[in-house]
């Protein structure tokens, strides 16, 4: 095994490089195998079928000699308001929808990868034993969070979320997956940080959906960031009325967190909101065509729900909030014939939502 001096070096370069915090870990326990199976057969994954991947169980399966996992986190924090304040203080005549802040900026699986590209050719320079590498950001068979705990960087809360003490869950998380035997970064205690959620619960009773069925325990299936982004098919009736604004993703059990009240905000530009995307108008996104939205999305996570998808979202947003302002309000007239066109669409999917909204907006009236 390497000694504590080369951990240390490689934990200085990932902070050189941008990164707020950098562990490692022995890829030795890093599936919570027992768990995930159960997770899977209550049918909590969904539809994501990436989660039932074999090499989930088994980490050499991804690399063969994989020996140390080093895990970076980046600060997304910024100073935006929360989904929660942004709700209570909008005022205006306009209706808007929610994205979730980690979705503002630009897409971190892009910046993330490079940046662990380049602590690896750090790591090549250093060392002159050849040594296997390989970099994931929410794109392999591995568990981003299990890692970053187990390297005592923080803990899996009771939202499943991953919390450190000083920068709280607004941290996106990139691994890499080595042959080196690296001495783990918290060797001298011997054991991942402890769980400071202690007798909260502000996250399970604040989930409007119900997603949280229990402490640690989510299922996928009733999230709103499951429904809005992975879900590719028609939104159950039952959890519309819960979705609120939310048109893509959501930071409710975060934004209540205490963890989260106090972290930093970063100063850097790539996760600052774009232009729109803070609490973006519904009469804008119901009216992007898909050609527009590849090109207005490029770049950004938000591609991921594809065109379809964000218009089913925000078809919901907009029949829930469809009794907020008057019913003569000039947006609200817009949005309105926006939806009765919508409801006529060749796509059954957007022209279901459209027409679900339609209702809720007859039924207010």
């Amino acid at each position: 095994m390497h000694g504590m001096a080369e951990s240390e070096r490689i934990i200085a370069k990932a902070k050189e490089l941008g990164f707020d915090l950098c562990g490692i870990a022995p890829v030795k326990g890093l599936t919570d195998l027992a768990h995930l199976e159960e997770w899977l057969e209550r049918g909590y994954a969904g539809q994501m079928q990436y989660l039932h991947d074999p090499r989930r169980a088994d980490i050499t399966r991804v690399l063969p000699d994989a020996r140390s996992v080093i895990v970076c986190a980046l600060n997304y924090n910024t100073a935006s308001p929360a989904s929660t304040e942004a709700a209570s203080q909008a005022a205006d005549q306009e209706l808007h929808g929610w994205i979730s802040r980690y979705a503002w900026g630009d897409d971190y699986h892009a910046i993330i990868s490079k940046e662990l590209e380049r602590l690896i050719a750090a790591m090549r320079n250093y060392f002159t034993c050849p040594f296997q590498a390989r970099a994931y950001v929410d794109t392999g068979p591995v568990s981003e969070r299990l890692a970053a705990q187990k390297a005592g960087l923080g803990w899996q809360a009771k939202n499943t979320c991953f919390i450190n003490e000083k920068f709280g869950s607004w941290l996106f998380l990139g691994v890499i997956l080595t042959s080196l035997d690296l001495s783990p970064s918290n060797a001298e205690y011997g054991m991942p940080a402890a769980d400071l959620c202690g007798n909260c619960r502000l996250c399970l009773d604040a989930c409007p959906t119900g997603a949280l069925v229990e402490p640690y325990l989510m299922d996928a299936r009733r999230c709103i960031s499951y429904l809005t982004i992975e879900l590719r098919e028609s939104i159950s009736e039952d959890l519309r009325a819960p979705m609120g604004w939310q048109v893509f993703g959501c930071d409710i059990c975060q934004d209540v967190c205490p963890w989260n009240h106090k972290a930093p905000v970063t100063s850097a530009s790539s996760f600052q909101p774009r232009r729109k995307l803070l609490a973006p108008e519904l009469k804008w996104l119901l009216s992007l065509e898909e050609d527009e939205f590849r090109r207005l999305f490029s770049g950004s996570p938000v591609r991921r729900a594809k065109w379809r998808g964000l218009v089913r979202n925000a078809c919901i947003a907009a029949g829930n909030l469809g009794d907020r302002y008057p019913v003569n309000t000039p947006d609200r007239l817009q949005i309105r014939m926006r939806l009765s066109e919508l409801s006529k669409s060749a796509d059954l999917l957007i022209a279901e939502h459209a027409t679900w909204a339609l209702a809720r907006f007859a039924t207010n009236e």
